[in-house]
Formats: structure tokens, C-alpha cells, sequence
């Protein structure tokens, strides 16, 4: 029987500098969308923004969500929650108090994406799932400051436990219910996904346009996409040969997601893919990555050694502040084995949402759970079709003489030609998501926040020519099939006047 279970584990036994990999490489990725979120603290997080509060609570408010970003509505009372963030993402990158860096940057992750759900999309709830199983994972136990201040050097770098299994299915999930999702003949019959959505300019990248002339590639790629989202997370779930199935499923993501954002605009959706699958990285790939980083890594520990000089007067750590008996800290470990496992089928039953029938996805009132700590999910890029809705914005101000420029195009007269790059409007992912979410009709109570918005920060720059009317237009442009165009329509989402001062 001991035999038979170790066969059936090997999928899960995971490295544990894999594990420290994953740790420095998602705290990376927090810090960056910290560092692309800090530029727009007004806008998308204060009042004086595109969603005050009372909007937020009124229209797009789950009673179970929590958020420490919305006690003030004052963009510095954010800044300074950004700067909290980042210093314990700093500390996670660094190994510091691994544990309690794990938590509070899950909360302060969970907290900012709570404040403004408007511009998510599926990057934030991989990013947000890494590091709450992050809070299980020993992934402070290598390449980290607490290595040598509070653990002892680990007898083998191999780890079993509930929350590899729990990383391992959960990576599996995200690829298997994208492909599940995809049900649209697009995907699964006619092979024209990738062409509708390389035909979204929207999104659309360098890389996308020169793929864009060639429909038989598009029309592999779609199938060859597919069919990897389906099929390739088996492998990781194969007994034998474990260290290479993994090194095919890393090799063969890096390529996917390095190929997706070389071709649509998606943010940091490739970065957050690319860095969860770093802890599967079997021992030989460590081994060699450890030889060569090995001189570096000594440099870097001999610095965060300094770090152990302070010490916390706060131990978080149960085990050695109390001395616990060995019996016990088993017991403790087979609790925590427990707790992750209903965690992992809460979360897969979670995930049968739209996959399966009625009958067996989760009913409502079970859901308080995944809202409240954020284990919900849903994976649908592009599914269960690729959007078809595509088109530019003009930001149609008009000046006290009448004159129209366009405040999307630096206050350039308005015209209705199309822009040579319709992504190049856009400051970054998170207002390319915002414009995305605000042409829905459901989201139609968005729109006189941002038009008054607009026209608020542009008056208030007196480099600007003031203006006292603004009108938000989208030039609507629906993709048509083998690359038939159609004459682009012209929508008035929105329309907002100031009263300038007298001069």
C-alpha cells in the first residue's frame, strides 16, 4: 500500500526551490501590477474618480467582498495602502517573514481588486489563487532570508502535502475550463476564433497583424490552442516519467503565453501564466538552475542576513513560539492537510459552474465562501466565443468657440478615420478593460462618471485649451467573417457639460 501511494504522489511532489521560484516570481508580478495600478490612484481608486464609492456600493457591490481600500475615498489614503502592499511584496520577494508577508499581500490583493471589480480580468483571479496557496506552500523555505534565520537546511528538496496537490489541480483547472468554456463552433468546428479575435483592434499587437494575413495559419492555431487547453493538463497528473512531462507542460506555457502577448494586448495575463507554472519545475532543472545562480544566491543571502538582526515582536509562527511536542505539530500539519483539501473540492465544485449540468454546480447560497475569501473563479478568456463588438473611442470636446478635438488623441481635431493603432489609445490594460466593460448596457450607470471625469482632469492640466462639453462616442465596427468590412457606426454613449469660469 506505501508503495502504491507513492506511485500515485509523484504528480504532486513538487521542489522546494521550484516553490521558492514561484514564490520570488509571483511577488514579482504584485508588484507590478502595484507599480501599473499607482498611476491611475485617482481614477480608478477615489472618489473624484470613475467609480466612487457610492457607486461601487450602489451598483457593483457583493455584501461578502471585503475591502480595506474602501475606508476613504481620498487617492491618498490609497497611495498609502499601495505602499503598504508593495512593502510586503518586497518582503515576499525577499523571503522576509514568508508567512505573514504570504497573508497580508493576499489581503491587500484581495482588498484592491474588491475596490474596483470594473477593470479585473482572468489574470487577477490566478494571481490572487497563487498566493492563497501560497499561505500553505513552504516556498519561503529556499532563496530567502528566513532560510537560514528559521529553518533548517531541508535533508531533501522534494515536498509532499495537500497544497501541492491543491497548486497542481489548480493549474489544471484554469487550462481545462477555458477549453470547456470554448463551445462555440469557432472553436471547436470551424477553426475561426483566432481570427475574430485578431480582428478585435482593441487588442490587437504587432504580432497579431502580421499573423492576421495568413487564415490557414489562424485556422491551426485555433485548433492547436483548443486542444492544448484541453488536453495538455493530463500530463500532469502522469505517474512515471513525472520530470519530463513537467518540463514539457513549463516549455510548452512559456511558449502559449509568450505567443499570446506578442500578438493581443492582455496585460499582465501572460506574466501571471508564465510565473504560476514555475513551481513545477522538476529537481534536475533545479539542479542546473542551482549551479549557475548558486554564486549569485550566496551574494544575495549574505545581504538578507542582515535582515535577521531585527526581530518581530510578534512570533507568527505557532509551532516554534510554543514549542509544541512533535505529536502535536503532526496533528497541526494533518489539520492544515485537511482544511486544504475541502478548500481544493470547494474550489472544484466552484469551477463546475458552466461546464455541467444545473444540477451539479454549486447553489447560491453556498457561495458566501468563495466571495468572502476570494477563492471564486471563472476562466473564460474568449469564451464561449470571441467578442465581436469592436471599435474605437473619440472623446468629442467641444471649446466655449465651438471648435471639436478629440481629448483621446492629445486634443487633435475630431475625426472619424480610424486610428492606425486602436490599442495605442489606451494608457494600459486596466482602461483598455474599463472601455470594454463600459459599452455594456448593463453598465450603462458608469458612463456620466467617466465623461465627467474626462473633462474634469482635462480643464484642470492649463496647458489644455479649456473645453465645456464633451461627448463620449464609440465608433462601433462588428468583425465580419473572411475579412469582410464593414462601415463603422457612430454611438453617443454619453454626453456632459461644465460651466467654465468667466475670465
Amino acid at each position: 500500500m506505501t508503495r502504491v501511494l507513492d506511485f500515485l504522489r509523484r504528480p504532486f511532489v513538487l521542489d522546494l526551490r521550484a516553490l521558492a521560484l514561484l514564490r520570488m516570481a509571483t511577488a514579482a508580478v504584485v508588484l507590478t501590477d502595484l507599480a501599473i495600478r499607482s498611476t491611475d490612484l485617482e481614477a480608478h481608486y477615489a472618489n473624484m474618480g470613475v467609480l466612487p464609492l457610492h457607486v461601487l456600493y450602489e451598483r457593483n457591490w457583493n455584501a461578502y467582498q471585503v475591502s480595506l481600500h474602501n475606508i476613504s475615498g481620498l487617492w491618498q489614503i490609497q497611495a498609502l495602502l499601495f505602499l503598504i502592499a508593495a512593502g510586503f511584496a518586497i518582503m515576499l520577494l525577499l523571503g522576509y517573514k514568508t508567512r505573514l508577508a504570504t497573508v497580508v499581500s493576499w489581503l491587500l490583493l484581495v482588498s484592491l481588486q474588491n475596490r474596483n471589480p470594473i477593470i479585473g480580468q482572468g489574470g487577477d483571479d490566478l494571481l490572487r489563487m497563487l498566493l492563497f496557496w501560497g499561505i500553505f506552500l513552504p516556498w519561503g523555505r529556499m532563496y530567502s532570508a528566513d532560510a537560514d534565520r528559521t529553518e533548517p537546511k531541508p535533508a531533501s528538496y522534494s515536498y509532499f502535502s495537500a497544497a501541492t496537490v491543491a497548486y497542481v489541480v489548480q493549474l489544471a483547472l484554469v487550462y481545462w475550463c477555458t477549453a470547456l468554456l470554448k463551445n462555440a463552433p469557432e472553436w471547436t468546428t470551424e477553426g475561426t476564433a483566432i481570427y475574430y479575435a485578431l480582428s478585435l483592434d482593441q487588442v490587437l499587437m504587432p504580432g497579431g497583424r502580421i499573423l492576421y494575413q495568413f487564415p490557414e495559419v489562424m485556422r491551426f492555431l485555433t485548433f492547436a490552442v483548443y486542444y492544448t487547453e484541453l488536453l495538455l493538463p493530463f500530463i500532469l497528473f502522469i505517474p512515471v516519467g513525472v520530470p519530463s512531462w513537467r518540463m514539457l507542460f513549463v516549455v510548452v506555457m512559456y511558449g502559449f503565453h509568450l505567443g499570446i502577448s506578442l500578438t493581443l494586448f492582455v496585460g499582465l495575463f501572460f506574466l501571471i501564466n508564465m510565473a504560476s507554472v514555475l513551481g513545477l519545475l522538476p529537481t534536475p532543472a533545479m539542479n542546473w538552475i542551482d549551479r549557475h545562480v548558486r554564486t549569485r544566491t550566496q551574494r544575495l543571502q549574505l545581504h538578507l542576513a542582515r535582515l535577521n538582526s531585527w526581530r518581530s515582536p510578534v512570533r507568527v509562527n505557532v509551532e516554534s513560539s510554543l514549542n509544541l511536542p512533535p505529536k502535536t505539530i503532526r496533528m497541526l500539519h494533518g489539520l492544515r492537510n485537511a482544511v486544504v483539501t475541502l478548500l481544493l473540492a470547494y474550489i472544484c465544485w466552484w469551477n463546475l459552474d458552466s461546464i455541467a449540468k444545473p444540477s451539479l454546480t454549486m447553489s447560491e447560497p453556498l457561495r458566501w465562501f468563495g466571495y468572502l475569501f476570494r477563492v471564486d473563479q471563472h476562466w473564460g478568456m474568449f469564451a464561449p466565443a470571441v467578442f465581436k463588438d469592436d471599435g474605437w473611442y473619440i472623446l468629442d470636446a467641444t471649446t466655449p468657440k465651438g471648435k471639436h478635438i478629440d481629448l483621446n488623441r492629445q486634443g487633435n481635431p475630431v475625426t472619424l478615420r480610424k486610428p492606425k493603432s486602436v490599442v495605442s489609445l489606451f494608457k494600459n490594460d486596466r482602461w483598455r478593460k474599463y472601455s470594454e466593460n463600459y459599452l455594456f448596457v448593463s453598465n450603462a450607470y458608469l458612463r456620466p462618471y467617466y465623461c465627467n471625469y474626462l473633462l474634469r482632469v482635462w480643464n484642470e492640466d492649463s496647458g489644455n485649451s479649456p473645453v465645456q462639453r464633451l461627448d463620449v462616442i464609440y465608433m462601433k465596427e462588428v468583425s465580419q467573417p473572411n475579412y469582410r468590412v464593414v462601415k463603422p457606426t457612430r454611438e453617443v454613449l454619453c454626453s456632459c457639460e461644465t460651466a467654465l469660469p468667466a475670465k
